[in-house]
Protein backbone atom coordinates (compact mmCIF):
# COMPACT_ATOMS: atom_id res chain seq x y z
CA UNK A 1 0.00 0.00 0.00
CA UNK A 2 2.98 2.25 0.89
CA UNK A 3 4.54 1.35 -2.50
CA UNK A 4 1.43 1.80 -4.45
CA UNK A 5 0.62 5.65 -2.55
CA UNK A 6 4.76 6.74 -3.22
CA UNK A 7 3.80 5.50 -6.99
CA UNK A 8 0.41 7.88 -7.07
CA UNK A 9 2.38 10.64 -5.76
CA UNK A 10 5.46 10.38 -8.27
CA UNK A 11 2.96 10.12 -11.03
CA UNK A 12 1.03 12.82 -9.83
CA UNK A 13 4.50 15.21 -9.27
CA UNK A 14 5.52 13.90 -13.46
CA UNK A 15 1.99 14.92 -14.49
CA UNK A 16 2.60 18.70 -12.95
CA UNK A 17 6.02 18.86 -14.08
CA UNK A 18 4.75 17.87 -17.64
CA UNK A 19 1.90 20.19 -17.46
CA UNK A 20 4.09 22.96 -16.45
CA UNK A 21 6.62 22.47 -19.62
CA UNK A 22 3.58 22.44 -21.70
CA UNK A 23 1.96 25.83 -20.28
CA UNK A 24 5.47 27.38 -20.13
CA UNK A 25 6.40 25.98 -23.80
CA UNK A 26 2.91 27.67 -24.80
CA UNK A 27 3.83 31.10 -22.85
CA UNK A 28 7.27 31.20 -25.04
CA UNK A 29 5.69 30.38 -28.17
CA UNK A 30 3.08 32.83 -27.52
CA UNK A 31 5.65 35.40 -26.55
CA UNK A 32 7.58 34.77 -29.65
CA UNK A 33 4.53 35.23 -31.76
CA UNK A 34 3.85 38.40 -30.16
CA UNK A 35 7.03 39.71 -30.33
CA UNK A 36 7.17 39.19 -34.39
CA UNK A 37 3.62 40.82 -34.87
CA UNK A 38 4.39 43.85 -33.42
CA UNK A 39 7.61 43.82 -35.39
CA UNK A 40 8.71 46.41 -38.04
CA UNK A 41 7.29 49.24 -36.43
CA UNK A 42 9.57 52.39 -37.16
CA UNK A 43 10.91 53.67 -33.77
CA UNK A 44 9.33 57.57 -33.56
CA UNK A 45 9.53 58.56 -30.20
CA UNK A 46 13.45 58.47 -29.07
CA UNK A 47 16.11 60.27 -27.32
CA UNK A 48 18.55 61.75 -29.88
CA UNK A 49 22.23 62.10 -28.80
CA UNK A 50 22.70 66.03 -28.33
CA UNK A 51 20.10 67.36 -29.69
CA UNK A 52 17.83 69.97 -27.66
CA UNK A 53 14.28 69.60 -29.50
CA UNK A 54 11.04 67.59 -29.26
CA UNK A 55 10.87 64.62 -30.22
CA UNK A 56 8.49 64.25 -33.08
CA UNK A 57 4.54 65.48 -32.15
CA UNK A 58 2.66 62.35 -32.88
CA UNK A 59 -0.68 63.96 -31.01
CA UNK A 60 -2.65 66.65 -30.97
CA UNK A 61 -1.95 67.54 -27.60
CA UNK A 62 1.88 67.01 -28.65
CA UNK A 63 1.47 69.88 -31.73
CA UNK A 64 -0.44 72.02 -29.56
CA UNK A 65 2.66 71.92 -26.61
CA UNK A 66 5.26 72.87 -29.28
CA UNK A 67 3.29 75.54 -31.31
CA UNK A 68 2.86 76.95 -27.56
CA UNK A 69 6.51 76.75 -26.90
CA UNK A 70 8.03 78.28 -30.52
CA UNK A 71 5.40 81.17 -29.47
CA UNK A 72 6.42 81.56 -26.18
CA UNK A 73 10.06 81.14 -27.18
CA UNK A 74 9.77 83.85 -29.78
CA UNK A 75 7.85 86.53 -27.06
CA UNK A 76 10.83 85.96 -24.32
CA UNK A 77 13.54 86.44 -26.90
CA UNK A 78 11.69 89.90 -27.75
CA UNK A 79 11.91 91.07 -24.38
CA UNK A 80 15.60 89.87 -23.83
CA UNK A 81 16.63 91.61 -26.92
CA UNK A 82 14.11 94.41 -25.61
CA UNK A 83 16.24 94.67 -22.11
CA UNK A 84 19.38 94.59 -23.33
CA UNK A 85 18.96 97.45 -26.02
CA UNK A 86 17.63 99.27 -23.08
CA UNK A 87 20.28 98.40 -20.50
CA UNK A 88 22.70 99.07 -23.37
CA UNK A 89 21.10 102.75 -23.94
CA UNK A 90 20.96 103.73 -20.47
CA UNK A 91 25.28 102.58 -20.02
CA UNK A 92 26.20 104.40 -23.31
CA UNK A 93 23.69 107.43 -22.22
CA UNK A 94 24.04 108.02 -18.63
CA UNK A 95 27.45 107.10 -17.54
CA UNK A 96 29.50 109.61 -15.75
CA UNK A 97 31.58 110.78 -18.43
CA UNK A 98 27.87 111.33 -20.90
CA UNK A 99 25.94 112.36 -18.11
CA UNK A 100 28.03 113.88 -14.96
CA UNK A 101 24.91 115.55 -13.09
CA UNK A 102 22.93 112.89 -12.69
CA UNK A 103 19.08 113.83 -12.09
CA UNK A 104 17.10 113.69 -9.15
CA UNK A 105 13.43 112.65 -9.36
CA UNK A 106 12.32 109.32 -7.41
CA UNK A 107 9.30 108.48 -9.81
CA UNK A 108 7.88 108.71 -13.64
CA UNK A 109 4.54 107.69 -13.64
CA UNK A 110 3.43 107.29 -17.16
CA UNK A 111 6.49 105.29 -16.81
CA UNK A 112 5.64 103.38 -13.75
CA UNK A 113 1.57 102.74 -15.38
CA UNK A 114 3.70 101.61 -18.77
CA UNK A 115 5.56 98.86 -17.44
CA UNK A 116 2.60 97.39 -15.19
CA UNK A 117 0.61 97.69 -18.06
CA UNK A 118 2.70 95.94 -20.58
CA UNK A 119 3.23 93.09 -19.10
CA UNK A 120 -0.31 92.39 -17.92
CA UNK A 121 -1.25 92.32 -21.59
CA UNK A 122 1.84 90.09 -22.68
CA UNK A 123 0.37 87.61 -20.08
CA UNK A 124 -3.31 88.38 -20.72
CA UNK A 125 -1.79 87.77 -24.81
CA UNK A 126 0.36 84.09 -23.07
CA UNK A 127 -2.68 82.90 -21.27
CA UNK A 128 -5.32 82.97 -24.26
CA UNK A 129 -3.27 80.45 -26.02
CA UNK A 130 -1.68 78.63 -23.15
CA UNK A 131 -5.02 77.91 -21.18
CA UNK A 132 -6.87 76.11 -24.01
CA UNK A 133 -4.07 73.66 -23.83
CA UNK A 134 -4.25 73.08 -20.64
CA UNK A 135 -8.01 72.69 -20.72
CA UNK A 136 -7.85 70.56 -23.93
CA UNK A 137 -5.15 68.44 -21.89
CA UNK A 138 -7.31 68.22 -18.82
CA UNK A 139 -10.68 67.49 -20.35
CA UNK A 140 -10.88 63.66 -20.56
CA UNK A 141 -13.19 62.44 -23.18
CA UNK A 142 -14.80 59.36 -23.41
CA UNK A 143 -11.96 56.96 -23.92
CA UNK A 144 -12.08 53.91 -26.79
CA UNK A 145 -9.59 52.30 -24.61
CA UNK A 146 -9.00 52.21 -20.96
CA UNK A 147 -6.00 51.57 -19.36
CA UNK A 148 -5.09 51.36 -15.61
CA UNK A 149 -1.07 52.55 -14.67
CA UNK A 150 0.06 51.80 -11.30
CA UNK A 151 4.18 52.76 -11.00
CA UNK A 152 5.99 50.73 -8.68
CA UNK A 153 9.26 50.60 -7.12
CA UNK A 154 11.02 49.84 -10.07
CA UNK A 155 8.17 48.92 -12.74
CA UNK A 156 4.86 49.57 -14.36
CA UNK A 157 1.96 47.80 -14.01
CA UNK A 158 -0.72 47.80 -17.58
CA UNK A 159 -4.04 46.76 -16.80
CA UNK A 160 -6.79 46.94 -19.53
CA UNK A 161 -10.15 47.23 -17.81
CA UNK A 162 -12.07 46.90 -20.46
CA UNK A 163 -10.60 43.54 -22.31
CA UNK A 164 -8.67 41.59 -19.07
CA UNK A 165 -5.33 41.97 -19.42
CA UNK A 166 -3.06 42.54 -16.97
CA UNK A 167 0.86 42.74 -17.13
CA UNK A 168 3.88 44.03 -15.66
CA UNK A 169 7.24 45.84 -17.70
CA UNK A 170 10.27 45.62 -16.77
CA UNK A 171 13.11 47.06 -18.22
CA UNK A 172 15.03 45.17 -20.32
CA UNK A 173 18.46 44.06 -18.59
CA UNK A 174 17.03 45.34 -15.03
CA UNK A 175 19.70 45.32 -12.42
CA UNK A 176 22.51 45.50 -14.99
CA UNK A 177 24.77 48.47 -14.43
CA UNK A 178 26.38 47.94 -18.42
CA UNK A 179 25.18 46.97 -21.67
CA UNK A 180 26.68 42.91 -21.37
CA UNK A 181 26.92 40.62 -24.18
CA UNK A 182 23.61 39.09 -22.20
CA UNK A 183 21.07 41.91 -22.33
CA UNK A 184 22.13 42.78 -26.23
CA UNK A 185 21.13 39.51 -26.74
CA UNK A 186 17.88 39.79 -24.58
CA UNK A 187 17.32 43.74 -26.23
CA UNK A 188 17.72 41.96 -29.79
CA UNK A 189 15.36 38.69 -28.93
CA UNK A 190 12.36 41.93 -28.27
CA UNK A 191 13.58 43.61 -31.51
CA UNK A 192 15.26 46.45 -30.14
CA UNK A 193 18.91 47.71 -30.99
CA UNK A 194 21.88 48.57 -28.36
CA UNK A 195 20.83 51.80 -28.39
CA UNK A 196 17.26 51.37 -26.77
CA UNK A 197 19.55 50.36 -23.69
CA UNK A 198 17.55 51.17 -20.54
CA UNK A 199 14.22 52.54 -22.95
CA UNK A 200 13.31 49.40 -23.81
CA UNK A 201 10.96 46.97 -22.00
CA UNK A 202 9.96 43.69 -22.20
CA UNK A 203 5.91 44.42 -22.45
CA UNK A 204 5.04 47.58 -24.30
CA UNK A 205 1.50 49.34 -24.12
CA UNK A 206 -0.07 48.12 -27.47
CA UNK A 207 -2.58 50.92 -28.43
CA UNK A 208 -4.14 50.99 -32.18
CA UNK A 209 -3.78 53.52 -34.41
CA UNK A 210 -6.26 56.61 -34.14
CA UNK A 211 -7.99 55.19 -30.75
CA UNK A 212 -8.49 57.46 -28.24
CA UNK A 213 -7.01 56.22 -25.10
CA UNK A 214 -7.71 57.08 -21.44
CA UNK A 215 -5.26 56.29 -18.95
CA UNK A 216 -5.96 56.01 -15.06
CA UNK A 217 -2.35 56.60 -13.41
CA UNK A 218 -2.27 55.66 -9.50
CA UNK A 219 0.70 54.55 -7.13
CA UNK A 220 1.91 51.28 -5.41
CA UNK A 221 4.33 52.72 -2.77
CA UNK A 222 5.54 56.49 -3.75
CA UNK A 223 4.96 59.47 -6.45
CA UNK A 224 5.97 57.88 -9.70
CA UNK A 225 5.01 59.91 -13.05
CA UNK A 226 4.24 58.23 -16.41
CA UNK A 227 5.25 60.63 -19.25
CA UNK A 228 5.36 59.99 -22.92
CA UNK A 229 7.08 63.05 -24.61
CA UNK A 230 5.41 62.71 -28.18
CA UNK A 231 2.48 62.05 -26.75
CA UNK A 232 2.59 65.73 -24.99
CA UNK A 233 1.57 63.67 -21.71
CA UNK A 234 2.84 63.70 -18.39
CA UNK A 235 1.16 62.70 -14.96
CA UNK A 236 3.09 61.84 -11.37
CA UNK A 237 1.11 58.37 -9.98
CA UNK A 238 0.23 59.42 -6.39
CA UNK A 239 -0.24 56.43 -3.85
CA UNK A 240 -4.24 56.52 -2.77
CA UNK A 241 -5.23 58.73 -5.33
CA UNK A 242 -6.36 58.64 -9.40
CA UNK A 243 -5.35 61.04 -11.97
CA UNK A 244 -6.30 60.57 -15.46
CA UNK A 245 -4.71 61.43 -18.69
CA UNK A 246 -5.86 60.68 -22.90
CA UNK A 247 -4.34 60.56 -25.75
CA UNK A 248 -4.78 59.96 -29.46
CA UNK A 249 -1.80 58.74 -31.41
CA UNK A 250 -1.59 59.62 -35.16
CA UNK A 251 1.21 58.14 -36.22
CA UNK A 252 2.04 54.28 -36.41
CA UNK A 253 5.44 53.14 -34.23
CA UNK A 254 7.50 52.53 -31.40
CA UNK A 255 7.36 55.65 -28.54
CA UNK A 256 10.01 56.05 -25.37
CA UNK A 257 9.47 57.11 -22.20
CA UNK A 258 10.66 56.97 -18.71
CA UNK A 259 9.66 58.02 -14.65
CA UNK A 260 9.74 61.23 -14.23
CA UNK A 261 9.35 61.40 -10.87
CA UNK A 262 12.36 60.77 -8.40
CA UNK A 263 11.42 57.12 -6.92
CA UNK A 264 14.18 55.97 -5.19
CA UNK A 265 17.64 54.20 -6.33
CA UNK A 266 16.61 52.83 -9.02
CA UNK A 267 14.48 55.43 -10.77
CA UNK A 268 16.35 55.77 -14.18
CA UNK A 269 15.57 52.41 -14.82
CA UNK A 270 11.44 52.92 -15.47
CA UNK A 271 11.35 53.19 -18.89
CA UNK A 272 7.91 53.26 -20.96
CA UNK A 273 6.96 51.73 -24.41
CA UNK A 274 3.71 52.47 -26.26
CA UNK A 275 3.52 50.51 -29.61
CA UNK A 276 1.03 52.15 -32.17
CA UNK A 277 0.06 49.51 -34.38
CA UNK A 278 -3.06 49.63 -37.00
CA UNK A 279 -6.56 48.18 -35.73
CA UNK A 280 -6.33 44.91 -37.24
CA UNK A 281 -2.87 44.51 -35.51
CA UNK A 282 -4.07 45.28 -32.21
CA UNK A 283 -7.16 43.22 -32.35
CA UNK A 284 -4.52 40.04 -33.32
CA UNK A 285 -2.52 41.50 -30.18
CA UNK A 286 -5.47 41.99 -27.65
CA UNK A 287 -6.58 38.01 -28.60
CA UNK A 288 -2.63 37.12 -27.82
CA UNK A 289 -2.79 38.88 -24.71
CA UNK A 290 -5.80 37.99 -23.00
CA UNK A 291 -4.75 34.22 -23.02
CA UNK A 292 -1.09 35.20 -22.04
CA UNK A 293 -2.20 37.77 -19.45
CA UNK A 294 -4.96 37.64 -18.20
CA UNK A 295 -6.12 39.06 -14.93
Amino acid sequence: MQGSSLIRRGLAAFATAVTGLVVAGQAAAQSAEMQELLSGLPVVGHPEDRAIGFQPAATELARDIHWLDTMLLWIISGIVVFVLLLLAFVIVRYNRRMHPEPKRFTHNSPLEVAWTIVPIVILVFIGSFSLPVLFKQQTIPDGDIHIKVTGYQWYWGYEYVDDGVYFDAFMIGSGNGALTEEVSADLASYGYSDDDFRLAADNAVVVPLGATVVMTVTGADVIHSWAMPAFGVKQDAVPGRLAQLWFRAERPGVYFGQCSELCGKDHAYMPIVVKVVDRQTYDAWLAMAQDEFPV
